[in-house]
């Protein structure tokens, strides 16, 4: 049966989109509590028309949308309806579903909790049992989903499924492996069927997934929500990222490709990439590129740590940046890390803060060293080097770093096109200079102990 609406729910929604204001209050107040339970649940009514699922013998429903744009609640609403074999969504209920997100927290956190999870959208006659021990939802028709985690595709190596849903699906650690593992086992019933939802970022799984024929896709920018965001949300955030590439892949859901000019692409990133840290580093930093001012809306603080082995490879191993932070909470995320990963010092920046910055670490821990370093040269002319580390194979990274490696693939000769400083890049590019370029990083020691 084609996903497309009823002819009771196709007369309502259009009546109310009729309304008007006076008219919905009066109609809504008319109505009994149970009624109105009824009517808020029925999405078909209130779904705007890039929520519901295109008609089609598809495979995999792509969602890709702006920040807030609703995606998470497009996925729930799937779910909902396959687990109850709602039509005309299902003409029987699907009975073993996967919900997989990027972490087993951000899958419980999200999807079954979150405000637009599937807990939240029942009513309450309908909601399934959550049990928080078995990572599992049962409806009271015995339809069951299993959450996983994207960081451990083995996990779902042996189960079967008949339907799933893949959140944040461009920012899975291990994408490729956890997504492969699923195709196996989505196996059951007539029509197996997946839904992904994200916010786009131009990986390998998202292009395999425009590629496959069995494939449809929506799209949503944040604007599309606006009814169901905070007041002055939109305009604060649009503000900041309007026409920045960082905006139209954020807020209007683009998928953006590589700048042409800039000194990394994704393919070189993606081949150089690692699942694991590697045994046998010699050396363990983690760099800092702290921020001129705590105040709101100044840059992020860059943290970063890297090691490198004896034959001179070095590996990205942790992004812990942090945005709009006091001094003392990025100072504290730095120290905690370089004790975490057990490394031999902190690499701090000190052109904006001084003598500040060391000031400030000491204050958290004296006992860690700290080696200062003072930019000479302009952004482009310190990460050129290290971009030919990279060229050569000599640099990895372990795991997908995201949002580090947006701004990356983003960095060409006149900076990030948004403008803001590459926080991230920065404290990459102070770990790897430190451990692979030596002399070039005119260092000025000193040991806070």
């Amino acid at each position: 049966m084609e996903p497309t609406l009823t002819s009771s729910a196709r007369t309502l929604r259009s009546a109310l989109i009729a309304c008007s204001k006076q008219q919905k209050a009066e109609f809504l107040a008319s109505l009994s509590g149970p009624e109105l339970e009824t009517l808020f649940s029925d999405w078909e009514i209130w779904a705007r028309n890039d929520q519901l699922p295109p008609p089609g013998n598809w495979t995999t429903w792509l969602v890709m949308g702006g920040r807030g744009a609703g995606k998470t609640r497009t996925g729930a609403e799937w779910i909902k309806a396959l687990a109850q074999g709602r039509a005309p969504f299902a003409t029987e209920p699907y009975g073993r579903i996967a919900l997989i997100g990027e972490t087993l927290n951000d899958a419980r956190e999200v999807m079954v909790e979150g405000i637009s999870g599937l807990l939240a959208i029942h009513a309450r006659h309908e909601r399934p049992t959550w049990q928080p021990a078995r990572r599992r939802l049962e409806w009271p028709n015995g339809a069951i989903a299993q959450i996983y985690s994207a960081e451990d595709p083995e996990s779902l190596r042996g189960p079967q499924f008949h339907a799933a849903w893949g959140d944040e699906v461009a920012k899975w650690k291990r994408a490729d492996a956890t997504w492969d593992m699923l195709q196996f086992g989505l196996r059951l019933g007539h029509q197996p069927r997946q839904i992904a939802t994200t916010t786009p970022r131009p990986t390998p799984l998202i292009k395999r997934m425009l590629a496959d024929p069995k494939t449809v896709m929506t799209h949503a920018a944040t604007r599309a929500n606006v009814a169901n965001l905070a007041p002055g949300f939109l305009d604060t955030i649009v503000r900041r990222y309007e026409g920045s590439r960082l905006g139209r892949q954020e807020l209007d859901g683009e998928l953006i490709e590589d700048r042409a000019d800039a000194l990394w692409q994704r393919d070189q990133l993606d081949r150089l990439r690692v699942d694991d840290v590697p045994e046998g580093l010699v050396r363990i930093v983690v760099a800092i590129d702290p921020p001129a001012t705590s105040s709101k809306g100044a840059d992020a603080c860059g943290i970063i740590a890297a090691g490198i082995n004896a034959e001179g490879t070095c590996y990205i191993l942790r992004d812990s940046s942090l945005s709009e932070v006091s001094p003392t909470g990025w100072a504290t995320k730095a120290i905690g890390l370089y004790h975490r990963l057990k490394a031999n010092c902190v690499i701090a920046e000190v052109n904006q803060g001084g003598e500040m910055v060391t000031t400030i670490l000491s204050g958290i821990d004296a006992s860690v060293p700290v080696q200062s370093v003072r930019a000479n040269r302009g952004k482009y002319l310190r990460a050129e080097p290290v971009s030919a580390l990279y060229e050569q194979g000599r640099v990895h990274h372990v795991g997908t770093l995201a949002e580090l490696e947006d701004e990356m693939c983003d960095f060409g000769l006149d900076g990030l096109s948004s403008g803001k400083s590459p926080d991230r890049l920065d404290a990459m590019v102070w770990a790897v200079t430190h451990l692979c370029l030596g002399e070039q990083a005119e260092p000025k020691v000193r040991s806070l102990s």
